[in-house]
């Protein structure tokens, strides 16, 4: 935490100097400006501000935005990271603590992806928290008040998008870390305003499309082969499966055939057409048909049930809930194929599905493992498995 403050510290003082460092020690630097360190600078964001850095559109001055847009001493921005902070990595509402990841998520543009840092504006949308601890905080920078909901948000939002449209007429926008409740709402009222996607949706989804992607042609099979269980239906987990759902189809299956073969489950277990659930994760509902022969306990099937019944070959983790791949779904996951693809995607590190060693180790080190955080190369964690 104190290299992220002091690599924070020095990109608002010398922002060449800051670039060089982190482009010639690239692998060294992420892991302090971003995943993991970043999950706790956003924890600690009014604590640890320094220098202003990026925009706030607040309720404070959402009704005179275009003056304060004008006072940014940029003048060609072609890429706003933005955030209402409501579901911040795994930890949730963090008030304006989420400027932290809009900051962290342009170094990496620039840093890895070579945009100017004069062509990029972290933007925290301040429409409140929900959290006491933050409202009562001496020293918590954003507006005291409850979060903004329903019509009065979308208000909020619809005044901040016009007027970027004005004074950044050619800026793509990248919606970050918005609650699964508003994330759908927010890119389908806004995708044909102005360009612009949600990360959590659409940059899950390809992430992780690209890994299985790439593990299937490790293993010589196809993606239309695998039985997919997606762990966690908020944006990023139905993200994650319209983008394999996709996938599948360009292999030549039907939209029916590959929904078959992605089977997405939430808190209360698989997502079965007939149970209530967010209209969002209705496409993604099993018929009940398919779930003819399966043998399971609950109402619905749970995480092993739906591994055993499927026969899955590939198990994707969004669930934010720490430790919940153990040792028997792993080794349901190996009973079923000799190389499970098996990517713990939930960060911070704290919030992971199981850490990469566990599940070599469980595998006999034939899954193929990708992780939502940097872990050390496998066997170096302090205390691993033997």
């Amino acid at each position: 935490m104190e290299k992220h403050i002091y690599l924070r510290h020095l990109q608002d003082r010398n922002e060449v100097l800051f670039y060089a460092l982190v482009v010639d020690h690239l692998e060294e630097m992420l892991p302090i400006l971003y995943t993991p360190t970043v999950g706790e600078a956003v924890r600690e964001f009014s604590h640890i501000y320094r220098y202003p850095r990026g925009f706030t559109a607040s309720t404070k001055n959402i009704d005179r935005i275009d003056e304060a847009l004008q006072n940014v001493p940029l003048e060609d921005v072609r890429l706003i990271v933005a955030t209402d902070s409501s579901a911040i990595l795994g930890i949730g509402d963090q008030g304006y603590g989420g400027m932290a990841i809009s900051i962290g998520k342009l170094t990496l543009y620039t840093a890895v992806g070579g945009v100017g840092p004069d062509k990029t504006l972290p933007v925290e949308l301040d429409v409140g928290t929900d959290r006491e601890d933050l409202l009562k905080d001496p020293l918590y920078l954003g507006v005291r008040h409850r979060r903004l909901r329903g019509e009065e948000y979308f208000r909020f939002l619809d005044r901040f998008v016009e007027a970027v449209r004005r004074r950044y007429p050619k800026a793509l926008i990248q919606w970050e870390d918005f609650a699964k409740e508003t994330a759908f709402q927010v890119l389908e009222r806004y995708r044909k305003v102005i360009p612009s996607f949600n990360d959590d949706i659409q940059g899950t989804g390809a992430v992780a499309l690209a890994g299985v992607l790439s593990a299937c042609r490790l293993k010589g099979e196809r993606l239309s082969d695998q039985v997919v269980v997606v762990y966690g239906a908020g944006a990023g987990g139905i993200g994650v499966a319209w983008a394999l759902v996709e996938g599948m189809k360009r292999e030549g299956l039907s939209e029916e055939e590959a929904k078959a073969r992605v089977l997405v489950l939430d808190s209360r277990g698989l997502l079965v057409e007939g149970r209530s659930m967010e209209a969002y994760k209705r496409p993604f509902a099993q018929r009940p048909e398919r779930l003819g022969g399966w043998r399971f306990s609950g109402e619905y099937p749970g995480l092993l049930e739906t591994i055993q019944n499927a026969r899955a070959t590939v198990l994707l983790g969004l669930s934010g809930q720490a430790g919940s791949f153990t040792e028997p779904v792993v080794r349901a996951m190996l009973a079923n194929t000799p190389r499970p693809v098996i990517f713990p995607l939930s960060n911070p590190t704290s919030a992971t599905e199981a850490l990469p060693d566990d599940l070599v180790y469980w595998t006999e080190g034939r899954a193929l493992v990708a992780a939502g955080s940097p872990f050390p190369p496998w066997g170096l964690r302090a205390g691993s498995s033997p």
